[in-house]
C-alpha cells in the first residue's frame, strides 16, 4: 500500500516504536503504585517519555502532560481557559477538536483569517479581533485540510502583547516543525501522539504552561490522603492509569524524529507535496497550494472527492476525500459543498509515492 493519508495518522511506524510498545507490555506494571521491579520500570519509562518531549519541545519535564489523544488535550486547555459565555479568538482553518468544545460551552467565538497561505491576512484580522476584546484565543498551526502554515510565532506575540492566554493546536506540526513551549509563551500547547511524533494511537501530550483546571479526577500515584488533586503537574492532569505501552512507543517516536531532525522530515514532505501539485495541475485539478504550505495538498476533481479517492483506493493508494472534521476551513476555502481529496506526506516521503500516484492518475484520466 502507498500510505498517503499521514495527516490522519502516521502508518508504516518505525521498527523500533513497535518494538517498544511489545517490550512495555512484557516488564511494565503500573507506574508510581509499588516499588517492585516492573511498577518501577514502567516509572522508568514515563519519564524517559517526559524527557524526550521536554528536549524536543523546548520545556520542563514535568510539563509534559499525557493524553489519550489531541482532542483530550484541547479539550482540557479549552476548559481552563473558557468559560461559559467566554469571547474566544480562532482562526479561520480549525478542526472540530477546537469549534465543538468551544460550541459545548457556548463561548462567543470570533474568527479571525479566512484565506488561505495567506499570513499577512491572518495577522490582520487577528490583531483586530485582538483590540476588541476577547477573554482567549485558539489557533492551529497547520491546517490538517490545506497544508497552510499559520504565521503562530507572530500570534502568539500578539496574544502575549494583548494579555490573552491562548492554546495551540500541534495537531498537523508536532513532528516536523519546531515546536517550543517556552518561546511560544502558550498556555497549553496539545498534539497527538500518533500522528508526526509517529507513536501508536490513544497517545497524545499537553504542553502545559500553566497548571491546568482538573478535568479527570482520581488516583494519581501520589497525595493519597486528599480529596483534592495534586496542585502541581503532571500528577494534576494524569488522574488513573497511563497508557505506558503506548508512552514507550511514543518515547521510541520522538527519539526517531530526534535523530532524524524535523527539518529534515519537512523538507522531505514539501518536496514531494510540490511534485504531487504539478502532477495534479496535469490533469486539470483545482488545486490548493500557496508558499507557506506542508506536506499536505488538497484538491477538488471533476467528479465525486469520495469516488475519486475509492478509486485511488483500488490502486492500493491511501488518501482521505471529504470535510476532514473541519468544516471552518472548508467554508474558509469555498470548498465546503464539494470536500476535497487530501494526499499527505510522512515521514518516509519518497519519489516512488509519486511515481504510483503518477501511474494511478494516468490510468483514471486516460
Amino acid at each position: 500500500m502507498i500510505y498517503l493519508d499521514n495527516g490522519a495518522t502516521s502508518f508504516h511506524k518505525p521498527p523500533q516504536v513497535l518494538q517498544a510498545v511489545c517490550r512495555a507490555m512484557r516488564t511494565c506494571a503500573n507506574p508510581g503504585r509499588g516499588g517492585y521491579g516492573a511498577a518501577m520500570e514502567a516509572g522508568r519509562v514515563v519519564y524517559q517519555c517526559r524527557e524526550e518531549a521536554a528536549a524536543l519541545f523546548d520545556c520542563l519535564p514535568e510539563q509534559v502532560v499525557f493524553t489519550g489523544s489531541c482532542t483530550q488535550g484541547l479539550n482540557m486547555g479549552i476548559r481552563t481557559l473558557v468559560k461559559p459565555g467566554a469571547r474566544v479568538l480562532i482562526s479561520g482553518f480549525e478542526h472540530n477538536a477546537v469549534t465543538r468544545p468551544l460550541h459545548l460551552l457556548g463561548a462567543d467565538v470570533r474568527v479571525a483569517g479566512r484565506k488561505l497561505f495567506d499570513p499577512d491576512d491572518t495577522l490582520e484580522a487577528f490583531e483586530r479581533e485582538l483590540r476588541k476584546g476577547v477573554d482567549a484565543a485558539v489557533f492551529t498551526h497547520v491546517s490538517n485540510v490545506f497544508g497552510y502554515i499559520l504565521p503562530v510565532e507572530k500570534m502568539a506575540e500578539l496574544c502575549r502583547q494583548h494579555h490573552v492566554p491562548f492554546i495551540i493546536d500541534a495537531a498537523q506540526s508536532a513532528g516536523m516543525f519546531p515546536v517550543s513551549l517556552k518561546e511560544l509563551g502558550a498556555d497549553f500547547i496539545a498534539m497527538p501522539g500518533h500522528k508526526g511524533l509517529l507513536g501508536p494511537q490513544g497517545t497524545g501530550i499537553l504542553l502545559c504552561g500553566r497548571l491546568p483546571d482538573v478535568f479527570l479526577a482520581g488516583g494519581t500515584g501520589s497525595e493519597s490522603l486528599q480529596q483534592e488533586m495534586p496542585e502541581y503537574l503532571p500528577d494534576r492532569a494524569e488522574a488513573g492509569t497511563l497508557n505506558v505501552p503506548g508512552i514507550s512507543g511514543l518515547a521510541a517516536g520522538i527519539r526517531y524524529i530526534r535523530r532524524q531532525g524535523t527539518d529534515a522530515i519537512l523538507q522531505r514532505e514539501q518536496q514531494m507535496a510540490q511534485k504531487c501539485i504539478r502532477l495534479l495541475r496535469k490533469w486539470d485539478y483545482q488545486v490548493f497550494s500557496g508558499e507557506h504550505q506542508s506536506g499536505t495538498v488538497s484538491f477538488v476533481p471533476k467528479g465525486d472527492c469520495e469516488e475519486l479517492a475509492e478509486q485511488l483506493g483500488s490502486f492500493g493508494i491511501a488518501v482521505r476525500a471529504g470535510l476532514h472534521c473541519a468544516p471552518l476551513a472548508h467554508e474558509s476555502a469555498g470548498t465546503l459543498e464539494t470536500g476535497t481529496v487530501r494526499i499527505s506526506f510522512g515521514h518516509d516521503a519518497d519519489f516512488r509515492q509519486i511515481l504510483a500516484l503518477t501511474e494511478a492518475f494516468g490510468r483514471i484520466n486516460d
